[in-house]
C-alpha cells in the first residue's frame, strides 16, 4: 500500500504542478487503532512555484483527492500551513509528529520542527482537544456506540490531559497516551482494542459506562485546568523568513 501511496503523491506532483515537502498518516492508522477497513488518511504539505506566491489573486491553498483503494488525502500549501503553525494549529502539528511518515525532505523538516516546538500553545490546543472530545459525548453516551467514536473521545481526552500535566505536545499514538490514564480504564480500552481490531467500521458496541464516566471526569479536569496553560510564542518574523527561504 505503501507503494501505492508514493505513487498517488508522485501524480498530484505531476497533476497540479507542486511539490510535496511533507506527507503522514494521520487518523486511526496513525493513532494505533484502525479497524479493518479503515481508509488510509494521508496528510501532506506542497509548495508552488514562486509565480503562485507573487499573484495579487487569492488561489487554492488545498488539494484533497479519494481513491478506490481508500486513499483519502488532503494537503495544505506551505503558506498555509506555515500560518497555521503560527496558530499552533493541532492537526498540523499531529501531521509533523505521525508516527507513520511517506514522505519527507529532509531540509524543510529540519527547520520546521524546531518551529514548531517553538510555536506550540498548550492553551491552544487544549482547547481544541477539549471541544474535541466534547463533540463526540452524546454519541458515546447513547445505548450502542461505534468504537471509533469512544477511541476519537479518548484520544482527544487523554490529550488534553497530558498537556496540562506534560505542558508538551502530545503523542499522537494512542498507546503512548493511555499510561496517563487509571490501570482499570487502560484494561477496558486494551480490550476495547482487540475488539476493533477485529470489527469493521460500522460495529456497534453496548456502552461502557466505565469509559463514559472517565470522559466525563476528564473533560472536567481539562477544563478546570484551562487557566494554569500559556500560549505559545509569536515568532512571525522567523516564520516569514523560514517561508521565503523555502520557495526561494
Amino acid at each position: 500500500m505503501i507503494d501505492k501511496i508514493l505513487d498517488k503523491l508522485k501524480t498530484v506532483e505531476k497533476e497540479k504542478g507542486v511539490e510535496i515537502l511533507f506527507a503522514c498518516e494521520s487518523g486511526s492508522r496513525a493513532w494505533g487503532f484502525a479497524s479493518p477497513d479503515s481508509d488510509y488518511d494521508i496528510r501532506f504539505i506542497y509548495k508552488h512555484n514562486l509565480d503562485y506566491y507573487l499573484s495579487l489573486w487569492e488561489q487554492p491553498d488545498v488539494i484533497e483527492f479519494m481513491t478506490e483503494e481508500d486513499l483519502d488525502g488532503s494537503g495544505w500549501d506551505l503558506r498555509k500551513a506555515i500560518k497555521l503553525l503560527a496558530k499552533s494549529n493541532a492537526p498540523l502539528l499531529e501531521w509533523l509528529n505521525s508516527p507513520v511518515i511517506y514522505y519527507k525532505n529532509a531540509a524543510f523538516m529540519k527547520e520546521i520542527l524546531p518551529l514548531a516546538e517553538v510555536c506550540f500553545s498548550p492553551l491552544a490546543c487544549l482547547h481544541h482537544y477539549l471541544g474535541t472530545t466534547k463533540n463526540f459525548m452524546e454519541v458515546c453516551s447513547a445505548e450502542e456506540v461505534k468504537l471509533k467514536s469512544y477511541f476519537y473521545a479518548l484520544r482527544t481526552a487523554l490529550a488534553g490531559k497530558w498537556i496540562i500535566e506534560k505542558n508538551t505536545f502530545p503523542p499522537v499514538a494512542f498507546s503512548e497516551l493511555l499510561p496517563i490514564a487509571p490501570l482499570e480504564i487502560q484494561e477496558k480500552i486494551m480490550e476495547l482494542l482487540d475488539i476493533k481490531a477485529q470489527q469493521d467500521e460500522g460495529y456497534l458496541h453496548p456502552k461502557e459506562v466505565l469509559i463514559t464516566d472517565f470522559l466525563i471526569e476528564t473533560i472536567e479536569f481539562n477544563q478546570e485546568n484551562t487557566g494554569s496553560l500559556a500560549s505559545g510564542k509569536k515568532i512571525s518574523s522567523e516564520l516569514d523568513s523560514f517561508f521565503k527561504n523555502c520557495i526561494e
